[in-house]
């Protein structure tokens, strides 16, 4: 499996493609529709998310509600492309009061720096695409992976456990349907009500201050089965190919797995995870530490990895930079006005881990129909619960 995406922030539409889905898989518009609106909730979200109701149009690839093998095409309709048709129109034009060049580039983007490698002296031409939007469409193509993931019996939730410092203090969930429930009702998905309302205020008081901050999102995978990944390559280890998932997405700075970064402070006894046997359930962990990862691929333990996202760099109360053309300083300008995307993050996380695990799935098993693959992954349970 794999996808492009194409589309800019304030262009007319946000579109990927998506190749290798097996054949006859059951696909609505609403399934992806639902996870489109999971990723625009959040206390701390700003205006763009009123202006925008992100729906889905699949116009190619599905027929009857069901997957051909054909490349799937996905598009988003940007709303507010009415207010930037000359702005980003694809036509020449001399205006430059049209074009609003931008010459300041806003610490913490992508301005400066995709200024340099692509030689752009309108800065708008890299802002567009580097902006959070383009996640939109990825997390429609990970709304794919999820209708897929599910039909084979493998479940994917999330939750935001630390915002501006404060963290969750409830981890404990009866069954990912609950996780999945809990967090869904919160505005700031976390499975915490006391640090839930602490978390808004902090984020209530970080706008107020014309200021912003990050947290920690956890991401949690349940029924994936055991050896999907390789240990034979690094590029095959499906552990570093979720670490990249999640580090690909816009702000996100590091990435754990299990018991992650505490793993340096522990002896080896109380970081690696004991094996046991039993009748029926056969190889299992007694703990799951190291996140259902061992060697690069999955151990049949649920998979826990973790995410954190820097607090968005553009301020109400912003910082210094440079204009490219003058040399001189001035205060950086704002383009949005998210005090906090945490919440969203989880969302997109949900999706991009999805893929991933989709892709690594459809990569080891025979995967041209659904019903050979689902037949292919029962197998591969059997036979490791006998083994």
């Amino acid at each position: 499996m794999r996808y492009l995406t194409a589309g800019e922030s304030h262009g007319p539409q946000l579109t990927t493609i998506i190749e290798g889905l097996p054949a006859g898989m059951p696909l609505l518009a609403e399934d992806i529709d639902k996870e489109l609106a999971r990723r625009q909730k959040g206390h701390g979200r700003g205006r763009r998310m009123q202006i925008e109701k992100d729906t889905v149009h699949i116009t190619s690839g599905v027929r009857h509600g069901l997957t051909l093998a054909s490349p799937v095409a996905l598009v988003v309709q940007n709303d507010d492309w009415k207010h930037w048709t000359k702005i980003m129109g694809a036509e020449p034009t001399d205006d430059e009061e049209v074009k609003r060049v931008i010459t300041r580039p806003r610490p913490g983007h992508a301005d400066l720096n995709g200024a340099l490698k692509y030689g752009h002296r309108d800065m708008r031409n890299v802002l567009e695409r580097s902006s959070a939007r383009e996640t939109t469409v990825r997390v429609a193509a990970g709304a794919v992976a999820k209708k897929l993931l599910s039909l084979l019996g493998i479940k994917v939730a999330s939750h935001v456990v630390e915002i501006g410092g404060i963290k969750s203090e409830v981890h404990a969930y009866d069954s990912i349907e609950s996780l999945a429930e809990i967090t869904e009702n919160s505005p700031v998905r976390c499975l915490d009500p006391v640090a839930e309302k602490k978390m808004m205020q902090a984020i209530d008081d970080a706008k107020a201050n014309g200021d912003s901050i990050g947290g920690i999102v956890e991401v949690v995978v349940e029924g994936m089965p055991p050896g999907v990944g390789s240990y034979v390559h690094y590029d095959r280890k499906l552990d570093s190919k979720l670490a990249a998932a999640i580090v690909s997405i816009n702000a996100f700075k590091g990435v754990e797995f299990g018991i992650g970064f505490e793993a340096a402070r522990k002896p080896g006894s109380e970081v690696h995870d004991e094996i046991e046997w039993s009748e029926g359930e056969g190889f299992h962990r007694s703990t799951n530490r190291l996140g259902g990862l061992e060697g690069g691929m999955s151990t049949g333990m649920p998979i826990v990895i973790r995410g954190v996202m820097k607090p968005i760099p553009t301020l109400y109360k912003p910082l210094q930079s440079v204009d490219i053309d003058s040399k001189e300083s001035f205060t950086a300008s704002i383009e949005r006005s998210d005090s906090c995307a945490v919440p969203a993050a989880a969302v997109v996380a949900e999706n991009v881990i999805a893929w991933e695990l989709a892709t690594a799935i459809t990569n080891q098993f025979y995967a041209d129909r659904l019903d050979t693959l689902i037949k292919s992954i029962e197998d591969q349970r059997a036979y490791a619960r006998e083994f």
